[in-house]
């Protein structure tokens, strides 16, 4: 529930006496002050990244500002010093890319970590960035670090920073609200904001030099530079890198009259979001982890997502009534709510999906992972939800509250944002990997709070779904002040058959581990993140068996 304002073996060990041999400090992987970072990279300000990787290759990611284009040499090799450079190339920054580079090394060795740096055209040197190649073959285990939800207003981002300095992660996969679109004062507010951590973020980002300098913004964060510098990631933008709801011809957070054509909007999004990410140009793609699992990479926001249902629109049709508009609820439930033409993916990708879980089965994966962007659970709340809710609350949060009740006693779930507004569309995904008799493991975020569940289709069992909680974005424990967290927690699962375990009280992250015989996913809570820290304050671990698609809560 989220309630956000309307309108492989161990990592290689780092050599600490190389770090300091020679100078290396200022450019190695030594993390530093993003302020004398900027400063000793000069032009490299915004770090390096890497992301796309396969078993021969890797996208690598800089940005060298300037005014004219500028060409700028990269360099890849499996050690810290370069004595021996495995691939290389030269790229031009250009000031229709926002000056952003990212070149493709190819050629690599599999399972294989390797060091990249950039050379700027007068021998300016980049930090030298981590990044590794997927396995081909057996392969006993793989690590994905699972993060999502970084509303930067809202806190420091020690989610990130414990992950760095954990060091036990393979890839790092984004589920997306990378960025907030909001301008200042909106979400957060101004007494929710920590203060400092919003500078030179003003207003609310609507032309493609606003997406730009908000990217630019966000990545100016120690802890995010810190992050791309030493792992491979993989991203999937939710709505927020676009603006809030947002779907194929619209947004909730998009007004035509006042901000122009959504169509234009959209493509400044995407744009500047490919301009600044270490991702490709392909909206969706698999990727193969050796013979343990295929990764798909789904898009569920931009391409064919129909319009979002609205609630609020619903209950008003039965006017001041409450039996009426639970009677309209009722109506909705029945007919427009269960629509098979609705849809997130589109039917190419569900197709393309499809096909590529039957593949992955066929070729003897044993895991079947979807990186996506929303809760695919049908959650529903409790109809005492807005017992001891107050005046103090505010008015947006009491609404929903109160329409989640009337949602409640009408069968509905209350997010029509996620895959509960689609269940046709989420039946014929569940439908295509129980025909693929497939290993189904479904990641989300989305909702800042965190659940586990065992998905069914008709009855019978379809997977298991890890959703995130966020990296600072607040859950339900922001904004139901009345309700202790344990006790919504509980509530949401005795309310919701699939859901098996949830926290809505904690920021963090999700560390997934891939072995043949089971997955486990380790929730891990940071202990706040107003604060500069990367202590915990707990974990949880969760496992699936292959074959089974129930859950073990530990």
């Amino acid at each position: 529930m989220k309630f956000e304002p309307p309108a492989s073996a161990a990592l290689p060990p780092l050599d600490r006496r190389s770090l300091f041999k020679g100078g290396l400090l200022g450019a190695g992987l030594a993390a530093l002050p993003a302020s004398v970072a900027a400063e000793d990279r000069k032009g490299f300000g915004y770090g390096v990244a890497s992301g796309e990787p396969g078993p021969d290759r890797v996208l690598l990611w800089t940005r060298f500002g300037g005014v004219d284009a500028r060409s700028i040499r990269w360099e890849v090799a499996p050690d810290m010093e370069f004595s021996s450079i495995v691939a290389g190339g030269t790229v031009e920054a250009k000031p229709e890319n926002d000056f952003c580079v990212k070149p493709v090394a190819t050629g690599l060795k599999p399972d294989s970590w390797y060091y990249f740096r950039f050379i700027g055209p007068e021998g300016q040197m980049s930090c030298i960035g981590r990044t590794r190649t997927l396995p081909v073959g057996r392969t006993d285990r793989f690590r994905l670090a699972v993060v999502g939800c970084s509303n930067i207003g809202f806190g420091w981002f020690n989610a990130y920073a414990h992950i760095a300095e954990a060091d036990d992660t393979d890839l790092v996969l984004h589920t997306g609200d990378y960025i907030y679109e909001y301008g200042t004062g909106v979400y957060p507010t101004e007494e929710q904001a920590l203060p400092g951590r919003m500078r030179g973020i003003e207003s609310e980002i609507v032309a493609l030099a606003d997406y730009r300098a908000r990217y630019a913004a966000y990545r100016r964060d120690p802890d995010l530079q810190r992050l791309h510098q030493l792992f491979p990631m993989l991203h999937v933008p939710d709505d927020h890198e676009s603006t809030n709801d947002s779907y194929r011809d619209g947004a909730q957070n998009h007004q035509p009259e006042t901000e122009g054509s959504w169509d234009v909007r959209k493509r400044a999004a995407v744009r500047a979001n490919r301009e600044w990410m270490p991702v490709s140009d392909e909206p969706w793609a698999a990727y193969e982890i050796g013979d343990l699992a295929t990764l798909f990479r789904l898009e569920t926001r931009l391409e064919a997502r129909d319009k979002p249902f609205d609630l609020g629109d619903i209950i008003k049709r039965g006017g001041d009534d409450p039996g009426k508009m639970l009677t309209a609820l009722r109506a909705f439930a029945s007919d427009e709510w269960r629509d098979p033409s609705r849809t997130l993916m589109g039917a190419t990708q569900e197709g393309w999906l499809a096909d590529g879980m039957r593949s992955s089965r066929a070729a003897g994966k044993t895991w079947q992972v979807l990186l996506q962007q929303v809760v695919m659970t049908s959650l529903v709340s409790s109809p005492d939800l807005a017992d001891g809710m107050t005046d103090a609350v505010p008015d947006y949060i009491q609404r929903r509250i109160r329409g989640g009740v009337l949602t409640s006693m009408a069968g509905l779930p209350f997010n029509m944002d996620a895959w509960d507004g689609y269940p046709a569309a989420r039946e014929r995904l569940l439908k295509s990997a129980q025909e693929a008799d497939a290993n189904l493991i479904v990641l989300a975020g989305d909702s800042h709070n965190a659940w586990a569940s065992e998905l069914a289709n008709d009855g019978t069992a379809a997977g298991v779904e890890f959703a995130g909680h966020s990296v600072t974005s607040p859950g339900a424990e922001g904004y139901l002040p009345w309700i202790k967290p344990q006790d919504f927690a509980a509530d949401a699962v005795s309310m919701n058959d699939q859901l098996k375990w949830a926290n809505t009280a904690n920021r963090g992250y999700m560390a997934i581990t891939l072995e043949a015989a089971k997955a486990t996913s380790e929730y891990r809570f940071l202990s706040g993140v107003r604060t500069r820290s990367t202590a915990l304050s707990g974990t949880q671990r969760i496992a699936t068996r292959a074959g089974r698609h129930t859950l073990d809560i530990g």
